[in-house]
């Protein structure tokens, strides 16, 4: 099942929280307007490893990155830059990318209803 989240809360409060996610579940981040490349996801709060892939606007990954949970004070917490522009991001359990042979340049089907405007 995959969770969208679509608004600035949604987006801001993402997995956090959280103790697991469904093997095939996946949480996918959609923007108005392109993001920029300094854009960055944080795990402050997340409990969960995630892996993170970067869309374009036609659903293609960009890039993959790995997360690590942090609980720790706010200050600790990493930030993950994107490294590259994008409309669309898809956090998703650590590895799974990998498990399913899903890399750069593969495509992501996404329902145009949810698809960020033109």
């Amino acid at each position: 099942m995959l969770e969208v989240a679509s608004t600035s809360r949604q987006r801001r409060n993402g997995l956090m929280e959280r103790d697991s996610m469904a093997p095939d579940a996946g949480m996918l981040f959609v923007y108005d307007e392109e993001q920029t490349t300094d854009h960055a996801f944080w795990m402050y709060q997340t409990r969960i490893p995630l892996d993170i892939a970067f869309l374009d606007h036609d659903g293609e990954i960009q890039s993959i990155t790995s997360m690590a949970p942090c609980t720790r004070e706010k200050e600790a917490c990493p930030r993950y830059p994107a490294g590259t522009r994008f409309w669309m991001a898809l956090e998703v359990n650590a590895g799974y990318f990998n498990e399913h042979g899903i890399a750069a340049g593969d495509r992501l089907e996404v329902d145009p209803l949810q698809h960020p405007p033109s």
